[in-house]
């Protein structure tokens, strides 16, 4: 099995989280498909251990789109362009009390829209670009790793540079996704009630024809 992504900023996460983002794929115009799982690693049969956590992502074009639940993945008609959605009850906080952890995923399909509307997100510098800029709250992400997986799930670690921005390198055709991640310390409310420690993880995907 290949080596967990994000092995650095990851130890905090728990076991069951370890690994796991929530990612978009998209085919043109037609539906959204949300999974949860290792993106560099072929789907087990029946889908990850862990789907079944993914219930209710929100999705941010279409908040009340019907979720139909595939083998692996959620699925969702939402309206042509780029799509968005974040999820932060996907696993319960860990640790000690007093010390929780939690983790909140952020996703995105599509490469058509240079602009951000998550909290921690990817944004091409122009439409359909190769370069992304990593940007949290408006602004750009300076010196984080970032993780490339390619469409033969080959990965590459990426750093962003002084403006926050990667590139990722042209190669075969099929889907991309990029990843990152963010770890913050002090108090935050999550559904499931306050934490120490807050991890967030952003992936996009993309087609490169």
């Amino acid at each position: 099995m290949k080596k967990m992504l994000f092995a650095a900023l990851l130890l905090g996460l728990s076991t069951a989280a370890q690994g796991h983002e929530v990612w978009i794929e998209r085919d043109g115009d037609g539906p959204a498909r949300i999974y949860l799982g290792e993106p560099a690693e072929a789907m087990p049969a029946g889908g990850d251990p862990e789907f079944a956590k993914l219930k209710a992502p929100k999705l941010l074009k279409a908040p009340n789109a019907r979720l139909e639940r595939k083998t692996g993945y959620l699925e969702a008609a939402v309206p042509a362009g780029d799509v968005r959605a974040w999820d932060d009850t996907v696993f319960a906080p860990w640790g000690e009390p007093g010390k929780q952890e939690s983790v909140v995923y952020y996703a995105r399909a599509g490469r058509t829209e240079p602009r951000a509307a998550l909290p921690f997100e990817f944004v091409p510098a122009t439409a359909g670009a190769d370069r992304f800029r990593l940007v949290r709250d408006g602004k750009p992400v300076a010196g984080n790793e970032v993780t490339l997986i390619a469409p033969d799930k080959s990965t590459q670690k990426l750093v962003t540079d002084a403006k926050g921005e990667v590139t990722a390198p042209a190669g075969a055709k099929g889907r991309y996704l990029l990843t990152a991640a963010l770890k913050d310390e002090g108090a935050y409310t999550t559904p499931a009630g306050p934490v120490a420690v807050l991890h967030r993880i952003t992936t996009i995907s993309y087609l490169a024809n």
